[in-house]
C-alpha cells in the first residue's frame, strides 16, 4: 500500500495534527495503524477554509479486550482550530469490513497520511479487497449521494457548491465500480474521474468545478451544470445493478485471526 504525503497540508498544521496525534497515543494508551486526512482536502475539493478532518484506527494493549464490560470503540475530540480529529479502534474497523462498510476501505485509500501505515495495514486492505461485495459498496455510496441530492437534484436554480460535489463523488464512485467491479473505488475525486471513462467535455467541467471551489468558501453557491446533474441523477440509480456477494461467514475467522494477532504480538 502507497503512502503518500500532500504539500497542501500547510507544513504548521501538518506539525499541530501529529503533535496531537502522539497526545491521544499518550493519553488514552492506545498505538495508532493509520492515521490520514478525509474529507474534502482528500477528495481533492477543498475551499480555502475547509476543516482538517483527521481521522484514525488505532489498537489497545490485550487486557483492555478482555474486560466484562466492553469500552468505547471511538476516540473523539472537539474541533479546534479547524482541526476535526476522531477514531475507530480496530476492532470497531475489522467489524465493519465484514459488513462491506466502505468508510474504512476509503481511510486506507486517503492520498493523504499523517502517519506512516503500520505493517498489519497491509494485511487490513488484502482482505477489504477480498471482502469486495460490489452492490454492497454501491448502495453506500446511493444512500450518501441521494442524501447530499435530497431536494435540489431535481429542482432549479443554485445549488452550493459543496452539496454538488457531496453528489458528485457517489456518483462517480458508483460508476468507477461498475466498470470494475473488482477493484475498490478511489477516494480521490481526480482518480474517481481517471476511473469513471467520462467523455472529456464532461471530465472537463468537473475539473472547472474543482477550480471554481477552490477559489471559494464552503457555502458558495454555484449555476447548475445540466450534464453533470444528469450523470449524478444515472449513477445514484444503478447501484442495485451491481453483482452482490455474500462474504460474510467466509472471511470472519479471517477477520478474527487477523484481530487476535495484532493484540497478541
Amino acid at each position: 500500500m502507497t503512502v503518500t504525503t500532500n504539500a497542501s497540508i500547510p507544513a504548521p498544521i501538518r506539525q499541530e495534527i501529529e503533535t496531537r496525534l502522539d497526545r491521544i497515543e499518550a493519553e488514552h494508551g492506545v498505538r495508532l495503524l493509520l492515521a490520514i486526512e478525509s474529507g474534502s482536502r482528500a477528495w481533492g475539493f477543498p475551499s480555502p477554509d475547509s476543516d482538517y478532518d483527521v481521522r484514525f484506527l488505532y489498537v489497545r494493549p490485550r487486557d483492555w479486550y478482555l474486560s466484562l464490560a466492553p469500552g468505547r470503540d471511538v476516540i473523539e475530540t472537539a474541533i479546534e482550530d479547524e482541526i476535526d480529529l476522531n477514531g475507530w479502534d480496530v476492532r470497531k474497523a475489522l467489524g465493519l469490513l465484514l459488513k462491506s462498510n466502505a468508510v474504512v476501505s476509503e481511510w486506507m485509500l486517503s492520498p493523504i497520511r499523517y502517519r506512516p501505515a503500520d505493517p498489519f495495514l497491509a494485511r487490513l486492505a488484502a482482505l477489504a479487497d477480498d471482502l469486495l461485495n460490489p452492490r454492497a459498496i454501491a448502495y453506500h455510496y446511493a444512500r450518501s449521494g441521494k442524501l447530499a441530492a435530497e431536494r435540489w437534484l431535481d429542482g432549479e436554480g443554485e445549488v452550493p457548491v459543496k452539496k454538488y460535489f457531496y453528489a458528485l463523488r457517489p456518483a462517480l464512485a458508483i460508476r468507477a465500480i461498475r466498470l470494475n467491479p473488482h477493484v475498490r473505488p478511489p477516494m480521490n475525486l481526480r482518480a474517481l474521474v481517471a476511473a469513471s471513462d467520462l467523455p472529456p467535455a464532461l471530465a472537463g467541467q468537473i475539473e472547472t468545478l474543482v477550480e471554481a471551489k477552490a477559489r471559494t468558501n464552503e457555502r458558495a453557491s454555484g449555476t447548475r451544470l445540466p450534464q453533470i446533474d444528469a450523470l449524478i441523477r444515472g449513477e445514484l440509480a444503478r447501484a442495485g445493478e451491481l453483482p452482490a456477494r455474500k462474504l460474510r461467514d467466509r472471511f470472519a475467522d479471517r477477520a478474527n485471526e487477523l484481530f487476535l494477532e495484532l493484540v497478541n504480538p
